[in-house]
């Protein structure tokens, strides 16, 4: 069964690895084995004239197998489970004497030993995790079979032939793409790596095929929806490409751990040709800018269609495909976002913040960065390479922040590892407990070359980390599965622990976090609207009986969400005097002119306060990052909502700046509602208003949304969506 080489090295045959799911090498017909007589005719013995599958949407191998939403016409099944097939013959079979089996074959170079090529023998008894096939029916011509794939094979689109057996060697089907079959993996096999014991999280994290994704700001949480279309038609293939694209070897496909780490290189193109193109730096040149996006399904078929990097990702949307990537494949997964979100460069568990003698911020030594944000994934699957206990959730993460092991990709590093600082056990769980765990170092960098340390913040990095309530939209808040609360002993022991496993964390910290005066300060935003002048309140606090004087600095920054610095647009030094026991406020006036010319697609402004007491030489920093709100995007629908009928979706947008807004295009999406669309305007005048009508005829019934976004030159991250309750059609 396996296409040799003819080239030899070292007394081995070397065969060709193999790694495309779409290559093929079909296997002979006849297989004939010595001496053959001339009385010999291929008619005189069982041959096969037809082969069912049962692969509409509607038979048992679907709905049992939780695959009947794939909008795909081929039989898909999940592994460790059984389906039926049905093989009709030339003449009724005889077990006495007829012999046949079925045979599933993946790739080119297909061997019994990798599991690529997969002999299925004819059983009496079905073995629980073990490949087999039992007769269940017998009828004139027809055998009906119950076909049991094992619990561990590869994942993937397998060819599917008869072979029956003769005095003189094999006889077997011919190539018939209608036989294809896929096989994924199985959240319900209790057998399967991937197995999910709660019917309702395996309804959420493999079949909802609509999520919501969260951004924003710790004191300021916004949503959106994501189309994540698993089921959507070209996606599965899709996916299986992508890790053809990763020339993944077909024998480690059916491993949750490998797959998910190639996937998680794989939806980056970083440095292997994969699927999304990351941009931080405001510039989208022929692409699509990431706030757009409203969905998975266009970048994956694009990918696909092109085999080109799609333009342009941030970390949600690389979190998005990533997610639409794993529940496709059966493997249950979940969006995560981690609210400050530490970039420590080298997992230190520190971030320095450099700061200038006057308190401001010294953008040339400061090199690590804290991200409003950041989103990644988690699968979920037992961990046979690490000691009992570390199995379940595990962080992947596909956008390309660090290099491991040689490519831009992360994880899976275990959840339950992270929070107790197990950082030794593979894949890169430094990095993700440096995320969450990270202390805040204000630094001042002195003339003569010296660092003192003034201030720690222990409290800053992983405020909040959060996913999608199970069955709702809400917010579900995880942070006590990354880390135990702050100032527990459990938490001084998780620290110790991955200090031990060689997370360095330099001890120059020590004893600088008390301050030397009762001087404290804090300071607020106000809600801030796009277009408007806010409000900063700094408040001062001396809760002792000396008399102070105080220099403070206000830096205003337009920044990226993960952090970095675009242009500084205010930056104020003022004096305060504070009598004993006494609290003072000041309040800095923010103009929409100042900010307005050189704003960010998601808005972000972030406020640095340092503030030195002149008496005690304390420094006092604090910093904050605020959303400004953007409009919406407003979504109606007219008509009927039943499958199969008319409806009329309407998207409008009202211009609330004082300006034109130009080359504006808007995304329309909502799976089982409509595909994919967009329309591009030319110009919307301030304060005007742009309506874009679509008829849609919805082919799924139950909840569905429907998702809208804009961008244009000025304007970007502008969303909206709708819930809609889509009736089954009636019957006549």
């Amino acid at each position: 069964m396996s296409e040799s080489s003819g080239a030899t090295f070292g007394g081995r045959r070397a065969i060709p690895p193999n790694t495309s799911n779409a290559s093929e090498n079909d296997p002979p017909t006849v297989e004939l084995q010595g001496l053959v007589p001339r009385s010999f005719n291929l008619q005189d013995y069982l041959n096969v004239t037809a082969v069912h599958l049962f692969k509409e949407r509607w038979d048992s191998n679907k709905v049992d197998h939780h695959t009947d939403k794939y909008n795909n016409n081929k039989l898909i099944v999940r592994r460790g489970q059984s389906f039926y097939i049905q093989i009709d013959f030339n003449r009724p079979y005889n077990p006495r004497r007829d012999l046949f089996r079925v045979e599933y074959v993946i790739g080119r170079y297909p061997q019994e030993n990798k599991g690529t090529y997969i002999p299925v023998p004819v059983v009496s008894e079905l073995q629980s995790g073990k490949w087999g096939a039992k007769v269940i029916m017998r009828e004139d011509r027809s055998v009906r079979l119950s076909v049991q794939s094992s619990s561990d094979c590869i994942v993937g689109k397998f060819r599917m032939y008869v072979a029956v057996w003769t005095p003189y060697g094999v006889i077997r089907t011919s190539r018939n793409p209608e036989t294809d079959t896929y096989i994924l993996f199985n959240p319900w096999c209790e057998e399967d790596a991937v197995y999910l014991d709660n019917e309702k999280e395996r309804e959420e994290y493999v079949l909802n095929d609509i999520g919501v994704i969260f951004y924003g700001d710790f004191n300021d949480i916004k949503s959106r929806s994501w189309s994540y279309g698993q089921f959507e038609d070209g996606i599965l293939d899709a996916c299986l490409y992508v890790m053809d694209r990763a020339k993944m070897d077909l024998s480690g496909r059916g491993n949750p751990i490998k797959v998910s780490r190639v996937g998680s290189a794989m939806i980056n193109a970083k440095d292997d040709e994969g699927v999304i193109a990351g941009s931080w730096d405001n510039v989208y040149a022929y692409g699509i800018p990431p706030s757009a996006w409203t969905g998975s399904v266009d970048i994956l078929l694009e990918y696909r269609s092109s085999e080109n990097p799609v333009r342009y990702g941030q970390c949600w949307v690389f979190a998005g495909v990533f997610n639409t990537f794993l529940r496709c494949l059966g493997i249950p997964a979940r969006v995560v976002t981690n609210y400050f979100s530490a970039h420590d460069n080298n997992a230190n568990l520190q971030l320095d913040i450099f700061l200038e003698e006057d308190g401001n911020v010294n953008s040339k030594l400061t090199k690590d960065s804290v991200w409003n944000y950041h989103c990644w994934n988690e699968a979920w699957m037992t961990r046979p390479d690490l000691p009992i206990g570390f199995g379940g959730w595990q962080v992947v993460d596909s956008t390309p922040q660090e290099n491991s092991d040689g490519m831009y990709r992360c994880g899976p590093a275990s959840v339950q590892a992270i929070k107790h600082g197990n950082v030794c056990f593979q894949f890169d769980a430094p990095f993700v407990f440096a995320e969450v765990n990270s202390d805040l170092v204000y630094i001042t960098a002195k003339k003569d070359g010296t660092h003192v340390v003034e201030t720690l913040d222990t409290t800053h990095i992983g405020k909040l980390i959060v996913t999608k309530q199970v069955g709702g939209d809400g917010i579900k808040d995880i942070t006590d599965t990354y880390k135990f609360q702050e100032g527990q002993e459990e938490e001084r022991l998780a620290l110790e622990t991955a200090l031990m496993y060689g997370a360095k964390k330099p001890l120059s910290t020590e004893g600088v976090v008390k301050s030397r005066s009762d001087v404290h300060m804090n300071f607020e935003v106000e809600n801030a609207v796009l277009g408007r002048d806010f409000k900063v309140t700094i408040t001062f606090r001396n809760n002792g009986p000396a008399h102070y004087t105080i220099t403070a600095y206000l830096s205003g920054n337009i920044t990226f969400y993960t952090g970095v610095a675009k242009a500084e647009f205010k930056n104020e030094t003022f004096d305060v005097t504070l009598e004993p026991l006494s609290f003072k406020t000041e309040e800095m006036l923010i103009q929409a002119g100042e900010y307005m010319g050189q704003l960010l697609e998601q808005a972000f402004l972030h406020f640095f306060v340092t503030a030195r007491v002149n008496e005690t030489k304390d420094v006092l920093a604090k910093q904050k990052s605020i959303v400004l709100t953007i409009p919406k995007v407003i979504i109606k629908v007219h008509g009927a909502q039943v499958v199969g009928s008319d409806m009329v979706v309407m998207v409008e947008f009202t211009n609330p700046l004082k300006e034109t807004l130009k080359n504006i295009w808007i995304y329309l999406d909502g799976p089982g509602v409509t595909k994919p669309i967009r329309k591009m305007f030319q110009e919307i005048r301030p304060n005007s208003t742009v309506q874009w009508e679509e008829v849609c005829r919805p082919w799924v019934s139950g909840p569905r949304k429907l998702m809208a976004s804009l961008t244009s030159d000025r304007l970007r991250h502008v969303y909206g969506e709708l819930e809609l309750q889509i009736q089954r059609r009636p019957s006549v």
